[in-house]
Parts: C-alpha cells; sequence; structure tokens
C-alpha cells in the first residue's frame, strides 16, 4: 500500500438507500479498483432478484447465501483492490464481522438520517425488508448499532451527491490507520 492508498478491501456499509452501490461504484472509478456490489453477487449465484430470494426461500437461506458469497468476494479481493458494497443487513449478521475485518481493509459506515433513508426508499419496490415506516424505522434503530462499529463513519446524508460523499470518504480513509 503506498502512502496515501487506502487499505483493500474498502467496505461500505449501512442501511438500504444510504448509497453504498452507487458511491461504491464512484469510489472504484476515481481509484482505478475493482468494484464489487454484494447483492449484486448474490442474485448472480442465485439467479433470482433478492426480492425473489426472500419470497421463495426465506429470509434464512438469503443470509447463507449472502455469507457464502461475501466470504467469496473478500477472497477475490485478496486478488486485486476492491470496493465492496455490502448489503444493508449484511453487517448486521455478526459472523460477517470477523471475516471482514481479516480481509485487512477498513469498514466504512454511509450515515444518513432515517428521514433521508425513508424518502429514498418508499417508492422502490425491491426492497423486501420494506414493509411500513413502523417497521423500517425498528430495523434501522436495531441495525445502527451494528453499522457504528465500522472503523469510519461518513455523513451520506442531506443531498449530497455521490461525487461528494466519495471525496469524503476518500479524505478520511487516507488518514485511517488500524488500531494497533
Amino acid at each position: 500500500m503506498t502512502e496515501n492508498a487506502p487499505p483493500s478491501p474498502l467496505v461500505l456499509l449501512g442501511f438500504m438507500g444510504s448509497g453504498k452501490s452507487t458511491v461504491g461504484r464512484e469510489l472504484a472509478r476515481r481509484l482505478g479498483w475493482h468494484f464489487c456490489d454484494l447483492d449484486e453477487r448474490i442474485e448472480k449465484a442465485a439467479g433470482a432478484t433478492i426480492a425473489a430470494i426472500f419470497a421463495q426461500r426465506g429470509e434464512a437461506a438469503f443470509r447463507e447465501l449472502e455469507h457464502h458469497e461475501l466470504l467469496s468476494a473478500l477472497g477475490a479481493a485478496r486478488q486485486r483492490r476492491t470496493v465492496l458494497a455490502l448489503g444493508g443487513g449484511t453487517f448486521a449478521q455478526e459472523r460477517n464481522h470477523e471475516p471482514i475485518r481479516a480481509a485487512g481493509g477498513v469498514t466504512v459506515f454511509l450515515e444518513v438520517p432515517v428521514e433521508d433513508l425513508l424518502l429514498r426508499c418508499a417508492g422502490m419496490a425491491n426492497r423486501p425488508l420494506f414493509r411500513d415506516e413502523a417497521s423500517f424505522r425498528a430495523l434501522h434503530d436495531y441495525r445502527l448499532g451494528f453499522y457504528r462499529q465500522a472503523a469510519l463513519t461518513v455523513a451520506a446524508g442531506g443531498g449530497a451527491p455521490p461525487g461528494v460523499v466519495s471525496e469524503r470518504v476518500l479524505e478520511q480513509v487516507r488518514g485511517w490507520r488500524p488500531a494497533p
């Protein structure tokens, strides 16, 4: 790793609608790195959308597939510098923490106020865990404790465009050093 190069993989996490995929693609472009969207990997492996996996197989089966694809993505990230966008619930599964940490990169929580998230996700039909506002808020509150365990937190709300958020991520990541 060069002096100012971020550690790889650069792992983006946060709630649904926080911009992990959009910001991740922008970060990968800026860094000249590979981009991996975990949800896209899962859909490709299953031959079905995430919503269909939830509907046909249930959340437990989805989480098994998610864990398997996460391990595979982290393994691939050893071969090339990667920006990895996790699914909204990936980091809320504690068994995923150690493999992510062991990969040697840095976790970045894209923090967006819940009101912004509600607006972003309200019209999206492909969110299997977005049933109503009350359950959305409850799930957000539950996952927030997991997200706050990330090495870095970057403000990604308030209408900030992906380029601005990616620049915020790069500023923080370039100054980050792992705890001894």
